[in-house]
């Protein structure tokens, strides 16, 4: 499937775009789960100013997605209709200064815990255990092994779908468990976190605890897009998402090439070949047989967006 060119019709808008703009690109290479069909138009900002011109000059009833690092994210097979946004370099910067972490919304979160281990910041090593970018963790509260973004965020600051530039204190964020009640709309440019003095050699070594740890009760190494369920009961809820799929049977589950991961089984993997409607039916699945052996109606952490 291929969609209309707009690029120009962009181009025109925004003459003084600095960001690359490319039409009905594959999204499949963006996503870990390496699936899923073309962006209508895909943009790659320089910097957060280029966004903004972007933003302003694009007609509202343009859809505009943004992704990071693309670990949470299943593009339908009939692609994404108006605009991709990837964060790229320009968004990807990280600075210390004092017990506070700046990064940019395209920074991998393991790479801000990094810097903040480094510094001797402790409370931020959680980081390490989420697969994605600043930008994602903070639309989802995203957490990991005790830590939540919620328990370290000073503020935020990003652009509205108008290029208007926005800012969120962390009670202005509305957080909640995988939750952010900002509105639909806003793209995250920019956090900025605060930890408590650590020794950086324990820092580093839970980190390295963290990451073994994932690597052993985790699919880490497979086109996967990370915990596909959100735990019902909350964080340290229980039962746990991955309990009642297993009580439901579901591990090992499979459709066409998608299966439940034998591994853990809030995980769902493409085998190679999956299509996004492989992999969408069968968290459908899923959820179907949780809901008839529980009455738990698990709620899906992936985003799933585009047409099918």
């Amino acid at each position: 499937m291929s969609f209309p060119d707009i690029t120009g019709d962009i181009r025109t808008a925004a003459p003084e775009l600095r960001g690359a703009l490319v039409a009905n690109a594959p999204t499949a290479p963006l996503t870990w789960f390496r699936a899923g069909g073309p962006a209508q138009v895909l943009f790659t900002p320089a910097d957060e100013s280029d966004l903004a011109h972007l933003l302003a000059a694009l007609p509202e009833e343009i859809p505009v997605t943004v992704v990071g690092l693309g670990s949470n994210l299943l593009v339908r097979d009939g692609g994404l209709p108006g605009v991709l946004v990837r964060l790229g370099k320009g968004f990807s910067g990280i600075e210390v200064d004092g017990l506070r972490v700046s990064a940019g919304a395209g920074a991998a979160d393991v790479k801000v815990a990094r810097a903040a281990a480094e510094a001797g910041i402790d409370g931020l090593a959680f980081l390490r255990g989420i697969p994605g970018a600043i930008g994602g963790a903070l639309a989802m509260n995203a957490g990991a092994y005790g830590g939540e973004v919620k328990d370290v965020l000073v503020s935020a600051r990003g652009l509205d779908r108008t290029g208007r530039p926005v800012s969120f204190s962390n009670a202005e964020m509305g957080f909640s468990y995988r939750h952010c009640g900002v509105a639909d709309g806003v793209i995250f440019t920019q956090a900025s976190f605060e930890g408590r003095p650590g020794d950086p050699e324990a820092i580093l070594a839970t980190m390295t605890e963290i990451s073994d740890r994932r690597a052993a009760t985790q699919p880490v190494s497979t086109r996967t897009g990370g915990s596909t369920f959100a735990n019902p009961g909350g964080p340290g809820g229980v039962p746990k998402a991955w309990e009642l799929i297993d009580a439901a049977g579901c591990r090992g589950l499979s459709r066409g090439a998608a299966q439940v991961s034998e591994l853990h089984c809030n995980f769902l993997v493409n085998h190679g070949g999956a299509t996004a409607a492989d992999i969408e039916a069968l968290g459908e699945e899923v959820r179907r047989r949780v809901r008839e052996t529980s009455g738990v109606e698990l709620r899906w952490e992936i985003r799933r967006v585009g047409v099918g």
